[in-house]
Parts: C-alpha cells; sequence; structure tokens
C-alpha cells in the first residue's frame, strides 16, 4: 500500500493548527462567562452565555455542515435513481434552523434554561428527563461514530493510510480540545475548520470540472449520457415517502442538543434568532461545492479515469463519490485541500456532538437527578471523564460496528418521532403532564420501531399502507436481499401521534384526579395532585444561585460577560434586551 506523504504532511498540519485553536481558545476563555458564583461547569456547556454573531454563526453552521452533510450530498445528487430531488439535506436542515429560530430559539434562551433537557425536567421530573435522555443520547453518540466512520472511508480513498489509525487520531485531537476548553474551543475551531470546508472544495470543484473526462454538467442535468440526468425526479409513487424524509429532516432537526448548545450560548434570545438565520444561510451555501461534486461524479466517462472501467455506483462505493472526484479528476496536491475540507467537517461535528452528550448527562442526569449536592468541580470533572467516554465509544462504533449509519438512521428517526413532540407540547401547550409524557413517549416509539428498518434489517411487525417488498443487489457478491419499503409516512404520523397522545393523557389524567374520580393516592408520579402545571409552566428557569441545585428551585439567569475576544463579536447592550421576555403564547390561546 502505498503512502501519499504529501497528503499524510497535510493532515498533519491540518490538525496541528486545529489543535493549537483549541487550545489557544481554551487558555484564552479560561476565566470567560464564569459569574460570581464561580460556576465553571455551565461555562463549559454554554461559553458564559457571551458567543457573539460571528462566532457564533460559524459554530452553528459548522454543527450541521459536517462529514455526513457533505458526503451525503454528493452521493444522493450523484446516485441514478435519486439526483438532486431527493438530496433534501441542504434545504431541510436549513428550513429547520429558520423553524428553529422562528419558534423555539428565543423561548429557550429567554427562560435561561443550560441544556434541552431542562424544560422537561423542569415539567415532568427528573425520571421523565433521564428517559428523553436516553434517543437524545443515542443521537448525538451514533451521528458521531457515523461521520467518523465516514473520515476513515475517505482517508483511505485520498491518502492510502490505515483507516483505524486515522479514525483514532482525528478522534483524539477532537476529544482532547473539547476536554480542554468545552464550548470554547468547540466554537473557535469551528471558525478554522468551516473555513477550511469552504477554501478546500470550492478549490478542487473547478479542477474537477475541467478534466476532459468530465461532460458539461448542464448538459448531464437533463440528458442521460453515462448515467441518468443528475437532476433526478420524484415518482408519484414515492412523493409521500419524500415529504415524509423531508419532514424529519425539517422539524427532526430541530430537537438536538448541538443546536440548542448553540441558541442558548448567546448572548441574547435576538442574537439565538440571528445565529439560527445565518446558519440557515450558510447551510444552502455549504451544500453548493458538493452538490457540483455529485453532478460532476455523475457526468464523469469513469473507464477513462484511473478509478477503473467500472463506475463508483457499480461498485458501492457511491457514499464515497466526493473523495472520489478528488482523488481520480484533481491534481494531488488539489485533492489534499479537498481532503483537508472533509477532515474538517468531521471534526466540527464530533466535537459538538460529544460535547452536548456530555453537557445532558453531567447536568440532567448526574447533577439534577443523582446528586443535586454535586459541587461545581465535581460536575466539570464528571463534564470530562464523559466527554472522553462517549468519545471513546464513537470511536469504537466506527470502528467495530458495519452497521452504524442503520443507527444513525434509526435514533435520529427517534430524536424526531419522540423528543419533538415532547418539546412542542412543553414549551406551546399549558397542562402537559407527566402521565401524557410517558404516552406520548410509548406511542411514538411503538409506531416508529414498528415501520421496521432496513440498513439495520429490522423487520417491520406494522405493515403501513403502500408498503411494498423491493430488492438490493449488491454489485460485488451478487447477493440479494430484500426489504420491506414503507412508502406511507409513518415517521410523521408517528411524530404526530406522540403529540396527541401526549395532551390527551395529560387531560385526561388532570381531569380524572382533580374531579375526584381517580383517588390522589394513585397519582404516583406526582404530576398532578401535588404540582399544578400552569404553576411550572409560568416560571422561568432551572438555575440555582447556590452550589446545591434543587428541581424545585427556579431563579432568575444572571448574564455572565466573559472577558475574552469572543467579546469583540458580543453587543452587550442586547444582553438586556430580551430581560423578562416571556416564550410565546400556546398554540390553543391564539
Amino acid at each position: 500500500m502505498t503512502i501519499h506523504v504529501e497528503g499524510l504532511v497535510a493532515i498533519v498540519i491540518f490538525y496541528l493548527v486545529i489543535l493549537f485553536v483549541g487550545i489557544w481558545a481554551a487558555w484564552k476563555n479560561k476565566n470567560s462567562g464564569v459569574g460570581e458564583s464561580g460556576d465553571r461547569s455551565e461555562s463549559i456547556m454554554v461559553g458564559g452565555r457571551d458567543i457573539g454573531l460571528f462566532v457564533g454563526g460559524f459554530t452553528m453552521t459548522a454543527t450541521w455542515v459536517g462529514g455526513g452533510y457533505i458526503n451525503g450530498t454528493a452521493e444522493y445528487v450523484y446516485l441514478p435513481d435519486y439526483g438532486l430531488a431527493w438530496a433534501q439535506a441542504p434545504f431541510g436542515y436549513a428550513l429547520s434552523l429558520v423553524v428553529g429560530g422562528l419558534f423555539f430559539a428565543k423561548p429557550m434562551r429567554s427562560r435561561g434554561y443550560v441544556t434541552m433537557l431542562d424544560p422537561f425536567q423542569q415539567m415532568y421530573g427528573k425520571r421523565m428527563g433521564g428517559l428523553l435522555f436516553i434517543p437524545a443520547l443515542m443521537g448525538e453518540i451514533f451521528w458521531s461514530a457515523a461521520i467518523l466512520s465516514a473520515l476513515g472511508a475517505t482517508l483511505s480513498v485520498i491518502v492510502d493510510i490505515n483507516i483505524d489509525i486515522s479514525v483514532v487520531l482525528s478522534a483524539l485531537i477532537a476529544i482532547f480540545y473539547t476536554l480542554v476548553g468545552g464550548l470554547y474551543s468547540v466554537a473557535y475551531t469551528d471558525v478554522v475548520q468551516l473555513f477550511c470546508i469552504f477554501l478546500g472544495l470550492w478549490i478542487s470543484v473547478p479542477f474537477a470540472l475541467s478534466n476532459p473526462v468530465v461532460s458539461d454538467i448542464t448538459v448531464t442535468a437533463n440528458e442521460k449520457i453515462y448515467q441518468s440526468p443528475w437532476l433526478g425526479k420524484i415518482k408519484p409513487e414515492d412523493r409521500w415517502l419524500w415529504v415524509d424524509n423531508f419532514f424529519l429532516l425539517m422539524l427532526g432537526g430541530i430537537p438536538w442538543q448541538v443546536y440548542f448548545q448553540r441558541v442558548l450560548s448567546a448572548s441574547s434570545a435576538t442574537y439565538a434568532q440571528v445565529l439560527s438565520f445565518l446558519a440557515a444561510f450558510g447551510c444552502l451555501v455549504m451544500a453548493v461545492p458538493s452538490v457540483l461534486i455529485g453532478a460532476i461524479g455523475a457526468s464523469t466517462d469513469w473507464n477513462k479515469t484511473t478509478y477503473g472501467p467500472i463506475a463508483p455506483k457499480d461498485k458501492d462505493d457511491s457514499d464515497k463519490i466526493l473523495p472520489i472526484v478528488l482523488q481520480h479528476l484533481c491534481p494531488p496536491y488539489i485533492s489534499f485541500f479537498g481532503l483537508g475540507a472533509v477532515s474538517a467537517a468531521v471534526m466540527s461535528s464530533a466535537d459538538s456532538s460529544i460535547l452536548s452528550a456530555s453537557s445532558m448527562f453531567a447536568r440532567n442526569i448526574y447533577q439534577l437527578a443523582l446528586r443535586q449536592s454535586a459541587s461545581d468541580r465535581e460536575i466539570v470533572w464528571v463534564m470530562r471523564v464523559t466527554i472522553f467516554v462517549f468519545g471513546a465509544i464513537a470511536t469504537a462504533m466506527a470502528l467495530l460496528t458495519g452497521s452504524v449509519y442503520g443507527l444513525w438512521y434509526l435514533s435520529s428517526d427517534l430524536v424526531y418521532v419522540i423528543i419533538f413532540p415532547q418539546l412542542l407540547s412543553v414549551l406551546f401547550v399549558k397542562g402537559t403532564n407527566t402521565y401524557g409524557s410517558v404516552a406520548g413517549y410509548i406511542f411514538g416509539f411503538l409506531l416508529r420501531i414498528g415501520g421496521g428498518e432496513p440498513y439495520l434489517k429490522l423487520p417491520p411487525f406494522i405493515y403501513y399502507p403502500n408498503w411494498v417488498i423491493e430488492e438490493k443487489i449488491h454489485h460485488l457478491t451478487g447477493n440479494v436481499e430484500y426489504f420491506v419499503l414503507q412508502r406511507f409516512p409513518f415517521k410523521s404520523m408517528s411524530m404526530v401521534a406522540s403529540f396527541l397522545a401526549n395532551v390527551a393523557f395529560s387531560y385526561l389524567a388532570k381531569y380524572l384526579f382533580e374531579t375526584g374520580m381517580l383517588s390522589h393516592k394513585y397519582d404516583f408520579l406526582d404530576a398532578v395532585v401535588s404540582k399544578h402545571s400552569k404553576e411550572i409552566m409560568d416560571k422561568a428557569t432551572l438555575v440555582s444561585n447556590t452550589d446545591n441545585i434543587i428541581l424545585s428551585e427556579l431563579a432568575p439567569v444572571t448574564q455572565a460577560i466573559g472577558a475574552s475576544i469572543a467579546g469583540t463579536f458580543t453587543n452587550t447592550e442586547a444582553l438586556s434586551d430580551d430581560e423578562g421576555a416571556s416564550s410565546p403564547e400556546p398554540f390553543h390561546s391564539k
């Protein structure tokens, strides 16, 4: 196996730069965001709430524009049966950020929450918060594993180095600077990484387009030359499947801790909204080179390239089309720039997911549920340990689990089906309680799992309307696999059913207990009799002024402004703009 020395040098230089920026950000902001009470843990989680527009816009965009985003977009544009029509991620995630900014960013930031799970624990208690932590954690860990796996495959294509070594090295660097600097290191490295992604891909595109074996992509967009047109089309029988997947991206992209970690770190609720809109625009811009690379792959006569006579789609290499184009259609020194872009994309998403998972565990599970008397120093060490543990789990899965993408697809579906309707209920519907939350959780889980998951070879036990049996032929082995394709939009239906179950069972439980039809002694979750939904909903946030954080203690947030370079991009006047801001009125009162 030949190792490209230039590529190896490029990777080493890039990784050293990222490591330097991460350590510099940690040192520069070591005392930023630490208020009078000296709460270092909250500073690590939300950066002292002094992240300004410049750094905030970059880090929120980089969270979405990861290795899966740029590789997946290029792959779908390239695939003959899909094309641009099925490359839904750019518009889906962009709209997700717009919807999040319009409806969710302001109430979450105004109430001063520290993690996405705070309102759930405030409303439904620590046990329900623990249940909702499970799909949230699965989503973050499996996402990190999937993109680390993609990085290994990319490096093996371009540089011919050992996949395991490259994955472990990338993960260790991301874990180290995240562990040292928390959100500050993640945010500042995201600025560098997003710049590398943009520069690396855009430098590569002109060289690939001008390669003589590549046909005019404006012609191949509508005409079949080497394969079907790359614009693609949506067959009438697949319309509802397309709609289901689009709503999964648009609404399912909201209830993620990686998103709300940036929202809650913004210097004001207004800034949180603006960051969402900036990131939406950034997602669309960053998707353009991936779309062009996918179109280039579909317009190439691969028989005339160093790749070989068989096209990537016929060798089950469609998921690697981006690094393949960089390797075989660009000069070596240009492909190494592209390699840096892919590495940057992976690290910018992996560090965010690992930090998000550790933040939720340290605050919502360890601090609020297990040890409410834990000191701030103890919470910081729990975060550091879990950053390493979750990073190690994601790395191990990337190396050892062949079905990591299937686990990611299923967990992201569960985030959409279970957590989104719960978030909708807790922010906008007065009167929901723990009984409704449990019912919604169960309904959503069973309806989604019942539909099966082909990527995990999980057969369905609920056959929704218009299901069909599809076959998949492996081009290398010739093996044929059969799986059930659910054309009915059952994921969105499961989400709606989960939301309705939450509301219906909440009001049913409230009615039964308050009218005396059920004795108060049966309120074993203490969700109706001993608590009053309206009082809890009207409170502001889960923040304590002492080291001992008690779930019943609800105090206003004291804004902390860090004396750091982040202050350059912070509008200090905006910090008081949203004081006393309330959440939007619930839907039913409009």
